[in-house]
């Protein structure tokens, strides 16, 4: 058999840095557009999530949406207008909606006033309001997953980095991302604080869950396709949440150097493997899932990841590392 030279991780995470700069002029050309948007209306803060308070917020959040669809008509991005019109539709719910610099919003998807637990599910890249309907259709597959008196809330609420850029390889959008995620989860704490709370949060994703971490009051944390975290180990992320890591068999993340590199200008890379033994997560079995289709319908890491959320334990194989 002819000898196969190992492939130095440190070197591998110079090469994706260099190819990831390259291709920066693309990424960005391909990136969602600066369509214009209007600043959203201030809302009233949500003290409690009761039937009445809810509907009067989707309600001004849904007048919101409808404004920015009018800018983008205006401004002749038919594709957006027709996406924000989707959005706008009267059996969607929105917490929150901002229009501008790629669209930030929160979606309900379920009984938020009755729920008993709820899923943050937090994306990774290339998620904005012009590739919206993939990151809805993984929160309704969720919430189908999940047991009665359950909801989710697709929080898109940072600029999420192309997935070939530089900024794929740094925690620079996850530190801009991270405080308005934990700002967010202490205030649906407070208008639900019967339910328990779970953040499930895929590929980038998982790199700002793990910087809005520290104290967040959160039941689990639920890390998949996950590049690494930017932390060692999970202890410390500094969380009361159970730590669970979950990877498919398919998925091309596992590729990724799992090291870190100081460079002049940044650090780059995401530390330890997140479903290794020393970064200390409780593993679960994710099948044979590629990057994209972990909460695919029907798939083992969409019910394990809905088992989790449920406090039930994922099967079939999972196991403590």
């Amino acid at each position: 058999m002819p000898h196969r030279p190992r492939r130095h991780p440190l070197r591998a995470l110079l090469a994706a840095l260099l190819t990831a700069s390259v291709a920066l002029p693309v990424a960005a050309a391909a990136g969602p557009a600066a369509v214009p948007a209007p600043a959203p209306a201030p809302l009233t803060p949500l003290e409690r999530a009761t039937p009445a308070a809810l509907d009067a917020r989707y309600g001004a959040v849904r007048t919101g949406i409808r404004a920015a669809e009018r800018a983008a008509a205006g401004h002749g991005d038919h594709r957006r207008a027709r996406t924000l019109r989707e959005l706008a539709a009267p059996e969607r719910t929105f917490l929150t909606f901002d229009g501008r610099d790629g669209g930030r919003t929160a979606e309900v998807v379920g009984d938020l006033a009755r729920a008993e637990r709820v899923a943050v599910l937090v994306p990774g890249a290339d998620t904005s309001l012009d590739t919206y309907g993939r990151f809805h259709r993984d929160a309704a597959a969720l919430g189908r997953a999940l047991p009665a008196r359950s909801a989710v809330v697709a929080w898109l609420g940072y600029r999420t980095p192309a997935t070939v850029s530089p900024g794929t390889l740094t925690r620079e959008h996850a530190e801009r991302g991270a405080p308005a995620l934990r700002a967010f989860v202490r205030d649906l704490a407070r208008a639900v604080p019967a339910a328990r709370i779970s953040l499930a949060c895929h590929s980038y994703g998982t790199v700002v869950c793990a910087s809005a971490a520290p104290g967040l009051p959160a039941a689990h944390l639920v890390l998949y396709g996950s590049p690494g975290t930017g932390a060692d180990h999970s202890d410390q992320l500094r969380t009361p949440a159970t730590v669970w890591a979950g990877r498919g068999a398919a998925d091309w993340i596992a590729a990724v150097p799992h090291t870190t590199l100081d460079l002049p200008f940044a650090t780059v890379g995401f530390g330890t493997d997140p479903v290794s033994g020393a970064f200390g997560a409780r593993v679960f079995d994710a099948g044979r899932a590629g990057h994209a289709d972990y909460l695919r319908p029907r798939s083992l890491s969409l019910a394990n990841i809905a088992r989790i959320v449920s406090d039930r334990s994922p099967r079939p194989e999972s196991r403590d590392v």
